[in-house]
């Protein structure tokens, strides 16, 4: 069992810490912050193989809190666990603005030397890990995070400020610090930097654009490239920011007599989803694409979908119910409908492998059963 203490637990990057460590059944994790009492933390430093020493400040009007905060308490600490004859394993999350003269960056590198002082005259081994902009859920608006403050004013529809929509920055998602955290608790290797963790650079004016896109995507339903890991990632923290009404989302309904539709999400990458309620007796299709394919999945109640070959008379039959879990595919070039064939309502989750052009909708009207020719085959 590995005795890990956490400092600043309650900050940022501590809080993603911290709830990921307490799933690791490996480790016996205690969290300190300023609040807590200072017998604890001593009890902490008492008692710990590996320190994460994630405390410090990077914003603050008066530039000597910086020293005090982050050089000092650094320094207080090793001198506290010179007092106890330990030398724990500490891990420290530095900055790239160490290399910088301004005064957080100085404190920061300060804070660094403090540590590697202390490995020299201890034996103690330190991991030094410089970040850059970090980002994700959890992260304080308004405070030292751009990413933090576009994703909670847009969305809670507040106006935000850009002095440079040029300007380029690198950014660095929380769950890939907390990874490679993760993986210096669990292997044993000497001082010195952490491996490079990955990161996204981009222009304060498209990183606006893209969390204002996912806004937008409360009405236009469009989704972005979730195969573009940094989409996920920003995805993710700018809906961590949503208030508790605008996570819910009313889809624009569109009845007649046949019963409900709605859109439900689109993407240029994947096509569309829409869902369906259908009155019982009701048919819904009689149509055909020639490039569009499409997926039918019956929720709720019991249809038969229909299907055949424009240029043939033979159709195809499936019968489906909403406890069935089954998808039929419809192929270009087969005609095709749904019937609600049960007592009650028909509730029908459609996939299509493009989203509505209304000027090139791919959807020619005919009939499945033209005329008493057909010949049909049932698949149960």
């Amino acid at each position: 069992m590995i005795r890990v203490l956490v400092t600043g637990s309650k900050g940022f990057l501590g809080r993603n810490l911290m709830a990921r460590l307490g799933a690791l059944s490996e480790l016996q994790v205690t969290g300190v912050d300023v609040h807590t009492p200072e017998l604890q933390f001593l009890a902490g430093l008492k008692q710990c193989d590996v320190i994460v020493h994630l405390a410090g400040m990077n914003r603050h009007k008066d530039p000597l809190e910086f020293r005090r905060v982050n050089r000092d308490v650094t320094r207080d600490m090793c001198e506290r666990l010179r007092e106890f004859g330990r030398s724990p394993r500490i891990v420290f999350s530095s900055s790239t603005q160490a290399n910088q003269e301004n005064p957080y960056g100085v404190s920061k590198r300060e804070a660094e030397e403090v540590l590697l002082q202390f490995g020299v005259e201890t034996g103690a081994t330190i991991r030094i890990c410089r970040l850059k902009n970090a980002f994700g859920k959890w992260c304080r608006p308004n405070y030292n995070s751009v990413v933090a403050t576009f994703c909670c004013n847009i969305a809670n529809d507040l106006p935000i400020q850009i002095a440079d929509p040029c300007r380029e920055l690198d950014l660095i998602y929380v769950d890939d610090i907390v990874d490679a955290l993760i993986v210096e608790l669990r292997n044993n290797v000497g001082s010195g930097a952490l491996s490079d963790i990955p990161s996204t650079r981009i222009t304060l004016g498209e990183l606006a654009g893209r969390i204002q896109s996912f806004h937008h995507m409360r009405t236009n339903l469009l989704t972005p490239d979730f195969a573009v890991r940094f989409n996920q990632q920003l995805y993710a923290t700018y809906l961590s920011y949503a208030s508790d009404e605008s996570r819910r989302q009313y889809l624009e309904i569109k009845s007649d007599h046949r019963g409900c539709l709605a859109e439900f999400i689109k993407s240029n990458h994947f096509g569309q989803i829409f869902v369906s309620r259908t009155r019982p007796g009701v048919t819904r299709g009689n149509h055909y694409h020639h490039t569009k394919t499409e997926k039918f999945f019956v929720v709720e109640g019991q249809g038969t979908i229909r299907m055949r070959q424009i240029e043939s008379s033979e159709v195809t039959e499936y019968r489906v119910s909403g406890g069935g879990f089954q998808v039929i595919d419809i192929p270009p070039g087969f005609t095709h409908s749904i019937e609600n064939s049960g007592p009650g309502e028909l509730v029908t989750l459609f996939w299509a492998s493009e989203i509505l052009d209304p000027d090139r909708p791919d959807t020619y009207f005919l009939p499945v059963l033209s005329d008493a020719e057909n010949s049909v085959q049932v698949t149960e």
